[in-house]
């Protein structure tokens, strides 16, 4: 398999994470975004959004969104697991994804960030610790409040939560955000990059970082 990936990419991290949890090694391609490499009609070939990661299965399957990947990689090597058995339980762990892949993760997105910067005349500082907010307030209320919630963001292993969670937090410190009222969003977030996975994953131990 081989995946498109840029260093700091949240949505490549969060797949770089769930590969590192499995145990799979592959290829590695870098699209750096900040020097439009996305852009190029080769690459736009493969994802029309322009968009990274991207995941070349072994079959030459072309495979987009980060979730998507994840849950494809979930089926296909089931072990260890990401996702609960339970249904309702699988639901929570998509909605607790969800809540940051959708709702808070595009705000920082470089082409979002760019629109802001450029054509709105915004602080995209401002514009990104806002929404940030806004959605961790959430998010740390809806952790806090549940059963579920373990040493992870659903018992005590970690899954596909927390592969989304932690390079949303990255992000959030990145772009200057205190994180000081989301204990339980920082607790979980030291437990998980207290693991060889997440190291492996962070963009700091990437071949591209910069």
């Amino acid at each position: 398999m081989k995946l498109y990936t840029y260093c700091q990419s949240s949505g490549a991290y969060r797949v770089r994470i769930a590969l590192a949890l499995k145990g799979i090694t592959v290829d590695m391609a870098f699209v750096n975004l900040t020097k439009g490499e996305q852009l190029n009609e080769e690459y736009a070939r493969l994802n029309p959004q322009r968009l990274v990661p991207c995941l070349i299965d072994d079959a030459g399957n072309v495979l987009t969104q980060s979730l998507a990947i994840i849950e494809y990689l979930e089926e296909k090597f089931p072990a260890p697991a990401l996702m609960p058995q339970p249904s309702v339980e699988r639901a929570r762990v998509r909605a607790i994804a969800h809540a940051m892949a959708s709702d808070i993760g595009p705000i920082n997105n470089l082409k979002i960030r760019k629109y802001v910067k450029n054509e709105l005349k915004m602080d995209e500082r401002v514009w990104i610790q806002h929404w940030t907010h806004d959605g961790l307030q959430a998010l740390e209320k809806i952790l806090v409040t549940s059963p579920h919630t373990g040493k992870f963001c659903h018992g005590a292993q970690p899954g596909m939560a927390d592969c989304v969670l932690v390079p949303q937090l990255f992000h959030a410190q990145r772009f200057g955000c205190d994180l000081t009222n989301y204990p339980t969003l920082v607790r979980i977030d030291a437990a998980c990059n207290e693991l060889p996975a997440f190291q492996a994953a962070h963009p700091a131990q990437q071949p591209d970082a910069v």
